[in-house]
């Protein structure tokens, strides 16, 4: 009985099926924030949402028959479990906030479709590699800001009068959200030659470091896709050898 349930929460049809349960519980989460849509048809809504949660709760329960306490040695797993359990506190008036945390269902996806799982092992394999970066990035925003409040604090006091002005304003420079007309020109009207100090910090930090964390976060990406594609060939060389070993034991039965 529990093989049967394990091939059967493994297959493909029931991964697909949970697949389209998180998608349609989404849209209607989605729809429940749509006054006009909860007016005509919010009892359907709810009813949908209640099935949703129906089916998660007893995919949690056939995955503990089926793997026992090795289902809590799945990292997936347990946050699946957690995602789920959220969605069983009632939501009163001291628990009102879980309702917009019921959203979170959506990220199951993740749990569950197999590339999505391989670009999060990538990003969290990439974070220790990222401190150096992170390291650097910050003192070229430190060194950047310190000259910023020298060159430009007397001139612009609400940007650059104090490092940590300079720092939120520099910040949205590397972003490029309204650096030119926002800030940069203002301030070239009355330093003219103030490009010269933007443009390379826009060099460094845009075009540069933040290309790093990209760098980074794709050879993670890559070594976490060759490790497990090593594992599963580790994997089918050991059924071979075992194979090979019942079949050499066939054959000494079988001679004379």
């Amino acid at each position: 009985m529990q093989g049967k349930i394990k091939s059967f929460v493994e297959s493909l049809f029931f991964e697909r099926f949970i697949v389209a349960i998180i998608i349609l519980n989404a849209i209607v989460l989605g729809l429940e924030t749509m006054p006009s849509a909860m007016g005509r048809f919010g009892g359907l809504l709810h009813a949908l949402d209640n099935a949703a949660i129906a089916i998660f709760v007893l995919e949690i329960i056939l995955k503990l028959f089926a793997y026992r306490l090795r289902f809590f040695l799945n990292g997936w797993n347990v946050f699946d479990l957690a995602i789920v359990s959220v969605a069983l506190i009632p939501a009163s008036q001291q628990f009102s906030v879980l309702r917009a945390l019921r959203i979170l269902r959506a990220l199951r996806l993740v749990s569950v479709v197999p590339s999505m799982r391989k670009v999060v092992h990538g990003l969290l394999a990439s974070i220790p590699s990222m401190g150096s970066v992170v390291v650097l990035l910050s003192l070229i925003f430190y060194i950047f800001a310190v000259m910023a409040t020298q060159l430009f604090g007397q001139a612009f006091p609400e940007w650059f009068g104090s490092v940590g002005a300079s720092l939120y304003s520099l910040f949205q420079i590397m972003t490029l959200e309204s650096w030119s007309m926002g800030i940069v020109r203002p301030v070239m009207e009355v330093f003219p030659y103030a490009w010269a100090f933007f443009v390379p910090f826009i060099m460094c930090t845009s075009f540069v470091v933040l290309n790093l964390f990209i760098a980074i976060i794709v050879t993670a990406m890559h070594e976490a896709d060759n490790e497990e594609a090593g594992s599963a060939r580790e994997e089918i060389l050991s059924e071979l050898q075992a194979l090979r070993k019942e079949v050499s034991a066939l054959r000494s039965r079988d001679a004379p």
